[in-house]
């Protein structure tokens, strides 16, 4: 079998035509398995989606949404949740966010404290019992539950967070605007949230911004309520127990050593009111009357004045920089090419309103034409978490190349041979993207390259490294010690150090196979695999044809010998 490899290696390093042949294929392999970045058969992300046991569903309503009103939403998407027969149960935190979990953090849940806002928390039956994963789940559901649920309430917001597979992100997507003029952030992000909107997979868009509302002020007329035989603390109580309800007496008992308060409020249905409007109001606050100093009862509505104001709305500030967050999610889908797609069109479509100028690498600075305001646009989320990390992982990669060739120069004293040993590593990338192509072809969802794809590919540098350097140390003691031409050395050795480099290929195969299976290191396990199988054609293919090519009998002070023994011991 080696001596079959042997002749095989030797009759393509003898023939020119061959090695070339050998060589465009590389460069060729080489290009196509760049191409499929750009053309999308490769995506790109920080880290796939993971299996999880539970997700949570955040119901957003309108600003002056009743609590009745958010609790109405909330029973349609449980009503729709409990028809999933995974679903082990659920539960509504109505007018509140969940207890704190690790989304949450980051998220802000918990500052949700009004009536308008409620939070689902979804458990499902355990993982390994699922044919279904939880994100898979997510988005099929997804739809039909804001189709459904969504136009109870116009403006109705329904967004599902899942557990991060990584580090947790305020969204996936996340759109920091930065300003002077409050309201000029408040049109610049409608404005970059119907972008999103209007983006392929881009789901539960939502600006993190209270939206202003038309709202009516209840204002005592404390002249009126002297001249009426009133007291303030007579209207103001009224007004408690009516609408928030308030003790007004307490109860002793022998069972408890405390008082029992006695809590008085209207019923929930005669808190509501018929629609938002002055007069409904006035209808009900002259339903409620008090007694003056003369005994004569006196409505309400006689010592109040009902106001329409403006609602306030709350100041978000960064750094101490005024700014706001539009935020999106996206679909089974990698967060860049989205993101792309979004800020081509916001450059494209905004120019109406905008100067727009280019800052870092996709930021961008609006400038507005008729005040000359100025705003930034700074992109944040998993976006920006999956370019730090792939550059810091880039990074790691240069500088692991550039340590190993700086140590090759030491060792070999040659430029040439170093470049070459890199150039047979560098190689091992075809494996790993057509790798993440192939499984992905035979996978129900995306299969990403991931951040630990890089950290697989930058293990398999040491690896094929390895198998380089076997094979021109032995080829160096076969042409120094032994006199052998180079080409007989090159194809002597390829044969020779071809089965350790085999077993050594299988082992990390077959290891790696127990990780191309998981959510998180499956990118690692498919890196380290086909990886693997490139770096060992690199190692007995390449990397012989770029010794041939070489002056390797100069460099390895070859030395002419008459029948020697290969079996002779080398010194």
């Amino acid at each position: 079998m080696l001596q079959k490899l042997e002749q095989l290696i030797y009759n393509l390093l003898e023939s020119s035509l061959k090695k070339r042949l050998v060589l465009i294929a590389s460069l060729v392999a080489f290009v196509l398995s760049m191409l499929l970045f750009p053309t999308h058969m490769v995506l790109a992300k920080m880290l796939p989606g993971k299996n999880n046991d539970t997700f949570n569903i955040y119901v957003d309503l309108p600003e002056g949404s009743s609590i009745q009103q958010t609790q109405k939403v909330s029973e349609c998407v449980v009503h729709y949740i409990q028809q999933e027969s995974q679903v082990v149960d659920t539960e509504v935190f109505l007018g509140m966010g969940s207890p704190l979990d690790f989304a949450g953090l980051i998220k802000g849940s918990q500052f949700k404290q009004s009536e308008n806002v409620a939070e689902v928390v979804v458990n499902l039956t355990k993982a390994h019992h699922r044919d279904e994963p939880s994100y898979m789940m997510v988005q099929r559901i997804r739809p039909l539950i804001q189709t459904s649920c969504e136009k109870i309430i116009p403006k109705s917001n329904i967004k599902f967070v899942e557990p991060p597979s990584g580090p947790p992100t305020m969204a996936a997507i996340v759109a920091e605007i930065y300003g002077e003029d409050a309201q000029g952030i408040r049109t610049l992000a409608q404005r970059v949230a119907q972008v999103f909107k209007e983006t392929d997979g881009l789901v539960d868009v939502d600006i993190m911004q209270d939206t202003v509302y038309d709202k009516y002020e209840i204002k005592v007329n404390s002249v009126k309520i002297a001249k009426s035989g009133l007291s303030i603390k007579q209207v103001n109580d009224i007004l408690y127990i009516a609408f928030e309800g308030m003790g007004i007496a307490v109860k002793n008992s022998e069972i408890y050593n405390d008082q029992i308060p006695i809590f008085l409020t209207l019923s929930d249905q005669t808190k509501k009111f018929t629609n938002k409007s002055r007069s409904a109001i006035e209808s009900k606050l002259s339903s409620l009357r008090l007694m003056n100093q003369k005994g004569m009862m006196v409505p309400v509505t006689e010592v109040v004045e009902i106001n329409a104001v403006k609602s306030h709305p709350m100041i978000m500030s960064k750094e101490l920089h005024q700014m706001t967050n539009v935020l999106a999610e996206t679909d089974m889908v990698s967060q860049v090419y989205p993101l792309m797609a979004a800020r081509n069109t916001i450059i494209d479509s905004f120019t109406d309103d905008y100067l727009i100028n280019k800052i870092g690498l996709f930021n961008l600075e609006l400038i507005e034409k008729n005040t000359g305001k100025v705003y930034k646009l700074i992109w944040d989320g998993e976006m920006e978490v999956t370019l730090d990390t792939f550059v810091d992982l880039g990074g790691a990669f240069i500088s692991a190349l550039i340590l190993i060739f700086l140590l090759l120069v030491i060792y070999y004293k040659s430029f040439t041979l170093s470049g070459i040993v890199l150039l047979g590593s560098f190689l091992s990338i075809i494996g790993v993207v057509v790798g993440h192509w192939i499984m992905d072809l035979f996978t129900a969802d995306t299969f990403f390259l991931t951040a630990t794809s890089l950290i697989g590919f930058i293990a398999l540098i040491g690896i094929s490294s390895r198998n380089s350097l076997l094979l021109i140390d032995f080829t160096k003691s076969l042409i120094h010690d032994k006199g052998m031409h180079k080409t007989e050395a090159i194809a002597y050795a390829s044969a020779t150090r071809a089965k350790p480099i085999f077993l050594t290929a299988a082992a990390i195969i077959l290891a790696s196979t127990l990780l191309a299976s998981d959510a998180v290191f499956g990118g690692l396990g498919v890196a380290l695999i086909f990886g693997t199988v490139a770096a060992v054609i690199a190692s007995l293919v390449i990397v012989p044809i770029l010794l041939h090519n070489a002056d390797l009998e100069k460099h390895f002070g070859y030395v002419p010998r008459k029948a020697v023994s290969l079996d002779e011991h080398v010194a």
